[in-house]
């Protein structure tokens, strides 16, 4: 067996505490008078929407193990050792054999079958509409059906898998109740559905909501629009980017004022340029281009392509954002979206072993 402990005070408590691990589990947490009062200790940051990073870019085929790792080895070094890896509309037998690679891949690597946790499908089920398809590719969208997510379900087995969808597609309905027979969790995104219909994704299933704020055009009416609907919502979890960027400040505020801390979880939504240098980068076959200021455009173009979000500089952005300490914040990063997806998280015995540690600035040690 092989071992480690951690020492530093509870990023909840403030108790100084030991955390024993023991092949990659919390197998003991015990008082620790003598730890160091400047380092804290949280569970390793969870992303459940990861396009690409450090470079590397999910989207393209012919990917190796040593771009999953190298992709892998920077979401660790910023404090996220465990995401899905996310793939975006395409054509869906495509989309299948892209996933049914990375899937080779990833089994063929214990480091990739722990930090890869499972599979995020974002479309082709989406809107088509100008803004509401984003960056997606509206020539790919199409009208679910039950048999595309057995399908789905038959190239990843037993693995954890989100699908995000518009529920205002055709077929919509029967797809959400299927893929929550099959184990997946359905997130809504990329839609301008009515209330209507987002209660009735509700009903069969769907529980979370793909980065409200982003995948929406800039002029919406101004009574009625998917922000407010989605925040009439019972029970969607709703997934934030928090880079100041894809949601403003103010409304990032008004969301955390809407809806109960549990109701909110952060991703960074990165593709390629994550966690690497400016730049041009691709997202499928779409080219981005990347300045100093961290924002993803197309070139020549000012609307949004993509972020270049860092896990750990967005749990800063958010504490900033809220005028709180990043404590108050890491959940949203770590333990909520983990839930959301039925993954263990948290800094107790039995959770997994991604212990980090943190400053009192929030910079990872």
């Amino acid at each position: 067996m092989s071992g480690q402990s951690h020492r530093g005070r509870d990023y909840k408590t403030g108790e100084p505490i030991e955390v024993k691990v023991v092949d990659g589990v919390v197998v003991g947490i015990e008082a620790c008078p003598d730890c160091p009062g400047d380092r804290w200790l949280a569970p390793g940051l969870v992303d459940v929407q990861v396009n690409g990073y450090h470079g590397v870019d999910f989207q393209c085929d012919g990917l190796d193990e040593n771009d999953l790792l190298r992709a892998m080895a920077g979401l660790a070094r910023d404090g996220c050792h465990r995401w899905m890896l996310t793939l975006i509309s395409a054509e869906w037998p495509v989309l299948l054999d892209r996933l049914s690679c990375l899937r080779k891949l990833r089994e063929s690597s214990p480091e990739l079958q722990r930090a890869i946790v499972g599979w995020h499908v974002e479309g082709p089920f989406l809107s088509d509409q100008p803004g509401y398809r984003g960056a997606h590719d509206p020539r790919v969208m199409s009208d679910p059906d039950p048999a595309a997510v057995d399908a789905l379900r038959a190239v990843t087995g037993s693995d954890r898998v989100m699908l995000t969808l518009a529920p205002e597609r055709s077929g919509s309905d029967a797809v959400i109740r299927r893929a929550v027979e099959l184990g997946m969790t359905v997130s809504l995104g990329h839609t301008n559905a009515s209330a209507g219909y987002l209660h009735m994704a509700e009903e069969a299933g769907a529980s979370g909501f793909t980065h409200l704020g982003n995948g929406m055009p800039q002029a919406m009416d101004r009574h009625d629009n998917i922000v407010c609907r989605v925040l009439d919502t019972d029970c969607l979890t709703v997934g934030l980017i928090p880079d100041g960027i894809h949601v403003s400040p103010q409304l990032f505020r008004l969301i955390h004022r809407a809806l109960p801390a549990g109701r909110i979880y952060y991703t960074s939504d990165a593709m390629a340029a994550g966690g690497a240098p400016p730049g041009r980068y691709t997202i499928g076959k779409i080219e981005v281009e990347v300045g100093a200021d961290e924002v993803v455009r197309m070139p020549g173009a000012t609307n949004f392509a993509g972020s270049a979000l860092r896990p750990i500089e967005g749990v800063r952005r958010a504490a900033r954002m809220l005028g709180v300490s990043w404590r108050e914040v890491w959940d949203a990063f770590s333990v909520r979206p983990a839930a959301l997806v039925a993954l263990a998280s948290g800094l107790e015995v039995g959770a997994p072993g991604d212990v980090v540690s943190v400053s009192d600035e929030c910079v990872l040690l």
